[in-house]
Formats: structure tokens, C-alpha cells, sequence
């Protein structure tokens, strides 16, 4: 038995997209199962060309409509077609390939950059005991990368290990989405049930 990526949501009340175990390629999430269509789409609506990461949009025979919630509607279903609140890319094979959710996709001097893309690598550093990696606001470059890290040693905060890390993730992916902010934290703000509030990280970097 083979366990095989497919991608679904709550509104959607089904998954989308996906593949069969024979046709399953590494690193994609799959193709739009029959019933359904999807395609990637660019701020404005229009699709992005193959091999650019955008926002996610997907329409079938199950959909939803939030009549108590205008704000909610227009956000998630604009021209008929449902925003999933991911960012994809598809490749020249057709198959969909995952880069992050939109809240934690970075664009940084037109660089589209995965936000947990980054978090993967600084994780496998080990000085870095957790990590949380956001745009922070930019005057120059709209936004720019920074890492919340959390040492496993605490006394090891100091600029060496800051350039460390960066040097880390320069290293194991393209230069240009390493974080140009390393900032050393006792803990990362979380919910109940663990999971990291990256909002809660963008709000304060923006409120600053």
C-alpha cells in the first residue's frame, strides 16, 4: 500500500487534486482529479504561466457560498472559481506542485519565496532547535525574509551563529530567499495545540 499526496478543503467538501498511485510524481501534489478543474492564477485573476508560482483557484460540482459572511464570499469565490488560500506552480508536465499557503508566501523585490521552504532548511542547521520565517515590511524591497529562531543553546545568540544560518540556507537553496533578519527568540508564538501563529509574527513586525 503507497500513501499518495491529494489536496482538498472544507469549502470544496472533497479533494481536487491528485493522482494515482502509478502516475504519482515526487515533489507534486497531482492533477485535477475528473470533475474538476484548477488552474494557477496571478492577484489579478489571470493564469500565471507554467512554472510560476500563484494563487490556487478550482471549480467543480461542489463549491460553497458563505451567505452570512459578504467579506469571507468575496475572498474565497471570485468569477465562479474557488480560492483554496494556496499558492502553487504547475509544471510543463501539468502537475500541480504546493510552495505554501498564500499568508506565508513571501515577495521579496519580485521574488516569489516559500516561507516554509526556508523554515525546512534553517531546521536542519544544528544550532536551530525551532524556526518561524515571515516577510517582514521593506521599504526597499516590499518585504524581505526574517527568522524567528529559537537556539537549542541560548547562550549561542550571537551575530556568528546569525551569519551561520544565513550562510546555511545560502548554501542548500537559491541565494536570494535567505533571511536577511535572524532574530533570536525564547519561544514562538503558538496555539493550543502547538501549531506556530506566523500572524501573530507579521503583526508585530508590521505594528513596528
Amino acid at each position: 500500500m503507497r500513501t499518495i499526496d491529494g489536496l482538498g478543503s472544507t469549502e470544496m467538501l472533497h479533494i481536487f487534486v491528485a493522482e494515482t498511485p502509478a502516475n504519482m510524481r515526487a515533489g507534486a501534489t497531482g492533477r485535477p482529479i475528473p470533475g474538476f478543474e484548477a488552474k494557477v492564477v496571478d492577484d489579478a485573476g489571470h493564469d500565471c504561466p507554467t512554472g510560476t508560482v500563484g494563487h490556487l483557484a478550482v471549480r467543480g460540482p461542489t463549491g460553497v457560498r458563505y451567505l452570512d459572511n459578504p467579506e469571507r464570499q468575496a475572498a474565497y469565490a471570485k468569477a465562479g472559481w474557488n480560492h483554496t488560500g494556496d499558492s502553487y506552480m504547475v509544471g510543463e508536465d501539468g502537475y500541480f506542485r504546493y510552495a505554501a499557503r498564500t499568508d506565508d508566501m513571501i515577495i521579496s523585490a519580485g521574488y516569489n519565496i516559500s516561507g516554509p521552504e526556508v523554515e525546512a532548511i534553517l531546521l536542519t542547521h544544528p544550532a536551530v532547535s525551532e524556526c518561524a520565517v515571515i516577510g517582514a515590511p521593506d521599504p526597499d524591497w516590499g518585504q524581505i525574509v526574517k527568522a524567528f529562531v529559537v537556539l537549542r543553546h541560548p547562550d549561542a545568540a550571537t551575530p556568528e551563529t546569525r551569519k551561520a544560518l544565513q550562510d546555511h540556507v545560502k548554501a542548500e537553496i537559491a541565494p536570494y530567499k535567505y533571511p536577511r533578519a535572524v532574530e533570536f527568540v525564547a519561544e514562538l508564538p503558538k496555539t493550543q495545540t502547538g501549531k506556530v501563529q506566523r500572524f501573530q509574527l507579521r503583526k508585530e513586525e508590521e505594528a513596528k
